[in-house]
């Protein structure tokens, strides 16, 4: 690889091979300092022995802080930092607070744990006004062992909502909850929060923030002051005025979020927390609005594949945890609902409970089928259960679709949301989405839709 034929001639020594005990050119050079990729977890023997040897151990969110200064804006000041995370919708956050803010005359660019890498960001030669930074549960956990000085410390900072996640790396929900927590730590201004979660507001009201920054909530009801949130089919933020009490700023309509494909609930949740962080910062409502027009979902988020014979065809490969799928159950209720794979040590029977037993069937795929099959057996015995088991090939998705074609009738809809990771059959959830969008298509035809930009929450062929 050509990192390889790089280190040698920049001084770095490298050392290949296992990483199931210390390498013994690591223990012997001494380092005052590890900085680990946010994959190793905190029981990898790496990081275990790191942190029994007292040495410093940073993640790559650490570091791009402690050299940030590096680069700075034409005024000599570095960026701003923005930081986002959440069991759900950072990306699609990131990229609608970046999208707005640029949109209001700022130079932002999302980074962190979507994209561009956070060390590539801080060293672009122009220098950035705000960084929107995604964060992980993992990168946060590394943030939790800074003993900076001067510690990351956002001009904004939101935790979208909290549900199980990644608990076979945290070790437990409330090691996967205090990781998410340490967003808030040392923020200047806006502490966004979920007021439909109130996981996200003790969070707030725990964090060591700096004296004078406000907590700012979101949710789909009537905003009070230092909120936003809709009134009458109005986006509005009662937050960042200064007749708060008494007034609110326009941002949108449901109706134009309609339009835009943007309308389903748990996307008008993301732009509400996205405008609040874009509101911290002066972006004004027109520049939201104008932002919002231009903005796209990424793919496999509950991306229309096709619509053919009345029947609609829905990738939401991104829905890779049960909060996730959960949203696209709710905009799709009586689906063919496509499921599983690698759980992550999380619990899908509540799931199953309350938003898969509405199912029109299900087809059960993954290499944890006995779980998936076991909820279903036990809270929703009454939807017809199908389970696809890899064949020679590998085509999974090829006989998830024909399966699927022999159970639809006019004016369903086959929706994949695993609520799983893709790791067992996939090498991503991307690749997840793209080989059932190609069996789609191969098996189905284009259909009535080619683009992305539906409303999820539109009936059905609408």
């Amino acid at each position: 690889p050509a990192y390889e034929r790089l280190l040698p001639v920049i001084g770095v020594r490298s050392s290949m091979g296992s990483l199931s005990t210390p390498p013994a050119e690591l223990v012997d050079f001494a380092p005052e300092v590890v900085i680990a990729s946010p994959g190793f977890s905190p029981t990898h023997p790496l990081v275990r022995w790191t942190l029994e040897s007292g040495i410093p151990l940073w993640g790559d969110i650490e570091l791009a802080w402690r050299v940030r200064d590096k680069v700075v804006r034409p005024g000599g000041a570095p960026a701003d930092w923005v930081l986002i995370t959440g069991t759900n919708g950072k990306t699609t956050t990131t990229g609608l607070a970046a999208t707005m803010m640029v949109a209001g005359g700022l130079r932002a660019v999302p980074c962190g744990n979507i994209g561009t890498p956070i060390l590539d960001a801080v060293r672009d030669p122009s220098g950035f006004d705000v960084l929107v930074v995604e964060l992980s549960s993992h990168q946060l956990w590394y943030l939790s062992l800074q003993s900076s000085p001067e510690p990351v410390s956002p001009h904004a900072a939101v935790c979208l909502n909290l549900a199980d996640d990644h608990l076979e790396w945290h070790g437990s929900f409330e090691a996967y909850r205090d990781a998410k927590a340490q967003v808030y730590n040392h923020t200047r201004v806006a502490c966004v929060y979920n007021k439909a979660d109130l996981a996200t507001r003790e969070m707030v009201e725990e964090a060591d923030v700096i004296e004078g920054a406000r907590a700012i909530g979101f949710d789909l009801g009537v905003p009070g002051p230092s909120d936003l949130g809709v009134v009458d089919g109005i986006v509005v933020d009662r937050a960042f005025l200064v007749e708060r009490r008494t007034s609110a700023l326009e941002l949108t309509t449901i109706d134009e979020l309609r339009e835009l494909g943007l309308a389903a609930p748990h996307v008008v949740a993301n732009i509400l927390a996205a405008s609040a962080l874009a509101r911290s910062l002066d972006v004004p409502p027109e520049a939201i609005a104008t932002a919002l027009r231009e903005f796209r979902l990424d793919p496999h988020r509950m991306e229309i594949v096709a619509t053919v014979a009345g029947v609609t065809w829905v990738d939401d490969s991104k829905a890779t945890n049960p909060h996730a799928a959960a949203s696209s159950l709710a905009a799709y209720p009586g689906s063919i609902w496509i499921v599983g794979g690698l759980l992550k040590g999380v619990d899908i029977t509540t799931l199953v409970s309350t938003r898969g037993r509405l199912a029109k069937a299900a087809i059960v795929i993954g290499d944890q089928r006995d779980a998936v099959r076991a909820a279903f057996e036990r809270h929703a015995p009454d939807v017809p259960l199908h389970e696809v088991i890899a064949d020679e090939t590998g085509d999974v998705m090829a006989q998830v679709v024909d399966l699927a074609i022999g159970l639809v009738a006019e004016g369903d809809v086959v929706l994949l949301a695993p609520a799983a990771a893709s790791f067992d059959q996939f090498a991503s959830y991307a690749d997840r989405g793209e080989k059932f969008a190609a069996a789609v298509r191969q098996r189905v035809g284009r259909g009535e839709h080619g683009d992305t930009d539906a409303d999820p929450s539109a009936p059905a062929g609408a």
